[in-house]
């Protein structure tokens, strides 16, 4: 019989394979990731077209990354966040870098100063899989101030490598999770419903889009490239938004709306 070569990522997703569809498997595809591409925390989440997001699994080396998970992210923030947003566009199963598919204006928006900068991150990676319909399960690898240090090329061309094995294990393994009734990219009706009812603010459709697009780090061009419209039109939507809620900055915006979308989960 050959001998086995020394190759421990392999050993551990041998390991995790095992656990498929019981108690320690998160624990041991932990342990995959520790030893292929060294990230300082993890966090398993399942987002559903209804409520907040189920938090399944966190590991983390710093206490910060973490701390306002609960009651800042799950309450309401994670409306904003960019990996949310691949939920509902129902983008195709794989691996993500926060870097590529966050908003133009993201590093400059509220939810960023407000909430991410908080956590120390500095860089993500997440795998995406669709267990059963209305469910996204989001196994999201990060870097903070931990180590200082983003993800290196090698690192994420691993992770791109073991994507399909990640999300298919994934996708079989939370295949029992449950899904909530509700329709999927309804949170603009839902702060129009919220803004009327707590301050009697009537917002249009296009007017709450625009809003929630603000909040998650589009700047004007990237707002009328998402909703084919021109620059001028977005200016337009937004000094309307403003004029409506009585305020005149981005931080004004930031401070009415959170609120507003933790009421209307």
């Amino acid at each position: 019989m050959m001998e086995p070569l020394p190759n421990s990522g392999e050993a551990a997703m041998a390991a995790a394979i095992r656990l498929l569809d019981g108690p320690g498997f998160e624990a041991a595809l932990r342990d995959v990731f520790r030893r292929t591409v060294a990230p300082d925390n993890l966090i398993v989440l399942a987002y559903r077209d209804s409520g907040p997001p189920q938090i399944i699994y966190t590991q983390a080396d710093q206490p910060p990354v973490f701390a306002a998970l609960e009651h800042t992210y799950v309450a309401g923030a994670y409306l904003l966040d960019p990996y949310y947003d691949l939920h509902l566009r129902r983008v195709s199963a794989g691996v993500y870098r926060m870097r590529d598919v966050a908003p133009d204006a993201f590093h400059r928006s509220r939810y960023f100063s407000e909430y991410y900068e908080q956590t120390t991150l500095i860089d993500e990676l997440t795998f995406v899989a669709y267990p059963v319909p209305g469910v996204s399960i989001n196994i999201c690898l990060g870097r903070d101030a931990s180590s200082g240090q983003p993800f290196t090329t090698r690192q994420i061309a691993t992770c791109q490598r073991l994507a399909p094995t990640v999300v298919a294990l994934a996708a079989r393994h939370w295949a029992a999770i449950v899904p909530r009734a509700g329709a999927a990219g309804d949170v603009a009706a839902r702060l129009i419903m919220a803004a009327q009812g707590a301050h009697g603010i009537r917002l249009s459709p296009r007017q709450a889009e625009v809003a929630l697009l603000i909040l998650r780090g589009h700047s004007t061009v990237s707002i009328a490239l998402r909703l084919n419209v021109a620059a001028q039109t977005v200016k337009v939507f937004r000094r309307q938004v403003y004029s409506r809620c009585g305020i005149s900055s981005q931080a004004e915006l930031f401070a009415l709306m959170l609120p507003l979308l933790k009421g209307a989960l």
